[in-house]
């Protein structure tokens, strides 16, 4: 299609790749055109790990191929085309310039900020714009304001059974199948000797990846991560293979090991589908179906097939929900005032600490860790380190391929950082090092020796754990989950408190100077 008047423009962002998206709904293929773009500005908004961005991008174009193949008009804007706007404001201009549309269609933005920018075409450009619901997501910004009103703290829980009821799934009429909601205290099992875990999916590169790599070497060297090897899922049917590879393959040990973390194991039971459903390949409602189906016809043990669901009808509609229903403030929240710089260790810097390495490591190699990993490791440092939230949720939306905002912000801000006072999470998930060597194998391989709670030899998450307890007693002392932390701490002598305090100085101050710890 050349510069010819069309009625509708239809722009498709990149974390829409889905036949069934509501701005494709109506399509008139005659007179519409779909304009798609690679643009500078998204790439760079924070400096995304390569593979992130080269798996966004060739996702991209594999789709916009499949839309031609349908027949529909789609103008596909690569990052270095030299008439590249570099914004998605740019490129609307553009596209008004070029073809006069009548209108534009868009699916609501995944992001507030480039929903604000979507909001300013209609005056700014003189032309209507309509931004419609965006229907890859189980529960509508109505439903969950209207479920949320009047709650002080919304809790995931009820809310993840008012969605089993909704949609029926793992119902029993009004009960749940197995006579309960969440087989959460079944999905805890440590690692053991000879776990056996399947081989990962892993797509064959075709001349379009090859390309995109390429490209994303070129303009994006600086970024964090590695590009190569390169095993995403890029088209429909890929990740629908990997889908059905999950449900065959690994939904069976998924539920009690889905804690677990492994040296050397970085996928471990995982479905490794998040990648595919918030970029649109996979609908979520088919991956929930896919789990239930293999419970009720396979035989597939029902705390793994209610863990996964859970994830899905569960915490990722309700972090969305609460995304929308908090921003923009949401974006700024600091509960416990925390301040520290984000350490080197976090971009690969070496550190003693083997549990830390390993994550970092895995998630340099792979643009991906587990949820665990997330959390309880990675996350719990940044928590008792008194990390700044607004450098690790940087730092979480650049280094994972499955980070939009909308689900990165509220884990970080939320879950991992209690940065919201308690909002979305009943406590701060603070651990020390028996956790973390319960549910790994990283403490046997790590210079710090996780049974020592103080001095120089002492696991750092040891004496830090508590040593968060005592800085933030004014914030969290009332919260009832942490009774039992803060009657342990009243127990101890001045002597302890002492040497916990002396040992996280001594670690900050080392943390701070850039010395390898």
């Amino acid at each position: 299609m050349s510069d010819t008047t069309i009625q509708t423009l239809r722009l498709i962002l990149g974390d829409q790749l889905s036949h069934d998206i509501s701005s494709l709904s109506d399509i008139d293929p005659a007179n519409d055109l779909i304009w798609m773009c690679e643009v500078s500005g998204e790439a760079t908004s924070v400096k995304h790990h390569k593979k992130k961005i080269a798996f966004i991008f060739s996702t991209m174009r594999h789709f916009a191929q499949e839309l031609r193949e349908k027949g529909y008009n789609v103008h596909y804007t690569k990052l270095d085309d030299a008439q590249n706007a570099g914004s998605f404001y740019g490129e609307v201009e553009r596209a008004i310039a070029q073809h006069s549309p009548n209108r534009i269609v868009v699916t609501e933005p995944s992001e507030h900020r480039v929903l604000e920018d979507a909001q300013s075409w209609a005056e700014n450009f003189d032309i209507d714009v309509e931004i419609r619901d965006d229907n890859r997501f189980l529960a509508t910004h109505a439903f969950f304001e209207s479920w949320a009103e009047g709650r002080k703290s919304p809790r995931m829980e009820y809310f993840y059974r008012e969605m089993r009821k909704k949609y029926d799934v793992l119902m029993n009429g009004d009960e749940p199948v197995g006579g309960k909601w969440n087989y959460d205290s079944e999905n805890r099992k440590p690692p053991k000797e000879g776990l056996n875990v399947p081989e990962p999916y892993t797509a064959q590169t075709d001349d379009i990846t090859r390309e995109v790599i390429d490209l994303v070497a070129d303009n994006f060297d600086d970024h964090f991560g590695d590009l190569s090897p390169f095993y995403f899922a890029v088209t429909r049917d890929q990740a629908l293979y990997c889908l059905r590879k999950f449900i065959d393959e690994r939904l069976h040990d998924f539920g009690s090991y889905q804690d677990a973390m492994v040296q050397g194991e970085p996928w471990m039971y995982h479905s490794h589908i998040s990648f595919y459903v918030n970029i649109g390949l996979l609908n979520p409602l088919e991956c929930i179906h896919a789990a239930e189906k293999a419970y009720h016809e396979d035989g597939a043990p029902l705390n793994a097939v209610e863990g996964f669901i859970r994830q899905i009808l569960g915490w990722r509609e309700y972090v969305r929900g609460i995304y929308w229903l908090k921003m923009p403030e949401y974006e700024s929240e600091n509960f416990l005032n925390a301040k520290r710089k984000l350490p080197w260790l976090y971009w690969g810097g070496q550190t003693q600490m083997n549990c830390l390495s390993q994550c970092v490591k895995e998630t340099k190699e792979n643009a991906y860790a587990h949820h665990i990993q997330r959390l309880m490791v990675l996350g719990n440092f940044a928590l008792i380190a008194g990390l700044d939230p607004d450098e690790v949720n940087e730092w979480f939306m650049v280094v994972y391929a499955d980070a939009y905002q909308w689900v990165e912000l509220p884990n970080v801000t939320g879950m991992i950082l209690f940065a919201d006072g308690g909002y979305l999470g009943s406590k701060p998930y603070a651990a020390g090092g028996a956790y973390i060597n319960r549910m790994s194998d990283y403490c046997s391989g790590c210079k710090y020796k996780v049974t020592k709670k103080n001095g120089p030899e002492a696991c750092p998450f040891n004496y830090l754990y508590w040593d968060f307890f005592i800085r933030n007693k004014d914030k969290v002392k009332g919260n009832p989950r942490l009774n039992n932390a803060y009657g342990t701490l009243n127990k101890m002598g001045e002597e302890k408190i002492e040497a916990i305090q002396q040992d996280s100085k001594r670690f900050f101050k080392a943390l701070d100077k850039g010395e390898i710890v």
